[in-house]
């Protein structure tokens, strides 16, 4: 027998990475030692008192029944608590929602907000679930918000044809370019959703992996936000949970109010137990800097940084030193399909920068999420094949 595909699913665009996929698996079958600085995911363990935590709170009985598809109170609470001591904002607990990690919500605001052939403004190169997840599998329409790099990968919102737009993504510190904003273009978002009647997703899981004294906002700073926007957050990079499945989504109640409807039809929100862990992990904030197993974090990751950037730019590949996120974005002077190929055929694996958009062609994305031994084995690999 065959079964057809719902005609959303074939919209899809070809899964670009699948080629890179099969290749990766050919050379672990033959043996070869694969650097991966492809993968978003940290290698560096949760802190111990979140190990701890959930083992206590897994071990309690009680955490193992259905939570509220809006999250429990107590997480609520924590999570209002942290935007008031980490960006000073006040936040109420029916203006925050709990997710299964923030991509479970990017994806799921769409289902909430987007009817058939509304448009959606999708930054390109960017995460694919703006444009594939939450837009075309919401039968919406992605329209590009071009990030170029002379303008410093942030979006020329007076290029943008605002007609029959219902909803925009903007992600900063940003995945894949690495790329950062200050008040003044958060602002200007803010106006331009303001003065369109546009729903404006903010994804800021990357807030708290930052460097060289920089401090990443969030969109709840700027007046106006809380009339338009909703903002998505996790544990997953601050805390070096990417498997545990916990975030949070805040912001206009309308919006929030939406994306609940659809999750309690879908799922009953993350298991009470990660909840509570997430209650403890957010307390570790006592104030606005990071806590000291963070900035330890941080310290390590941008040692690492150091070490890729200045090996490439050896090799004439020049990139800037991310001020945030674990991404470096770098021109690669060709087809970046042919540029990861190349590396794969020292032992290297890395991200094609089409596979995020047509605006991403010509640039590759490296992780540094790897100990900083197999960096440096990854960076003798690199420059040899060059």
């Amino acid at each position: 027998m065959t079964f057809d595909f719902a005609e959303r699913i074939k919209r899809l665009p070809p899964y670009l990475f699948a080629e890179m996929e099969k290749i990766q698996n050919e050379k672990k079958a033959q043996g070869v030692d694969l650097i991966s600085l492809s993968i978003g995911d940290p290698d560096l363990p949760p802190p111990q008192f979140v190990v701890d935590a959930l083992k206590d709170e897994a071990a309690d009985k009680k955490n193992h029944n259905y939570s509220f598809s809006q999250g429990e109170s107590d997480f609520r609470a924590a999570v209002t608590g942290w935007y008031k001591k980490r960006f000073n904002v006040d936040i109420k607990q029916d203006e925050v929602v709990a997710l299964l990690g923030s991509k479970e919500g990017l994806a799921n605001i769409g289902r909430a907000f987007i009817n058939p052939g509304d448009h959606v403004l999708c930054p390109d190169p960017a995460y694919p679930v703006y444009a594939n997840g939450s837009t075309i599998l919401c039968d919406g329409t992605p329209v590009a918000l071009p990030l170029k790099a002379e303008n410093g990968f942030r979006p020329d919102f007076e290029a943008v044809d605002a007609k029959k737009v219902k909803l925009m993504y903007l992600n900063y510190p940003n995945n894949p370019t690495a790329a950062t904003v200050d008040k003044k273009t958060l602002k200007e978002a803010v106006e331009f959703a303001k003065d369109n009647n546009i729903i404006l997703c903010y994804d800021n899981a990357y807030s708290e992996i930052t460097y060289d004294g920089y401090k990443a906002p969030s969109i709840l700073e700027i007046a106006g936000a809380m009339d338009v926007a909703i903002e998505f957050n996790s544990l997953s990079k601050t805390f070096n949970m990417t498997g545990d499945r916990i975030g949070f989504a805040v912001g206009n109640k309308q919006l929030i109010t939406g994306l609940t409807k659809v999750k309690s039809q879908i799922d009953s929100g993350p298991p009470v137990y990660t909840q509570r862990v997430a209650v403890k992990a957010l307390a570790s904030y006592i104030g606005p800097d990071a806590p000291e197993f963070l900035k330890k974090n941080n310290l390590i990751l941008q040692e690492r940084r150091d070490l890729l950037v200045n090996t490439l730019g050896k090799i004439g590949f020049t990139c800037e030193k991310p001020k945030a996120t674990f991404y470096l974005w770098f021109n690669c002077k060709g087809d970046s399909m042919a540029f990861a190929k190349k590396l794969l055929d020292v032992g290297v694996a890395a991200t094609p920068g089409v596979g995020f958009g047509k605006c991403g062609e010509g640039y590759v994305r490296m992780t540094f999420t790897q100990p900083k031994e197999r960096i440096a084995e990854a960076c003798e690999r690199i420059a040899g094949a060059f």
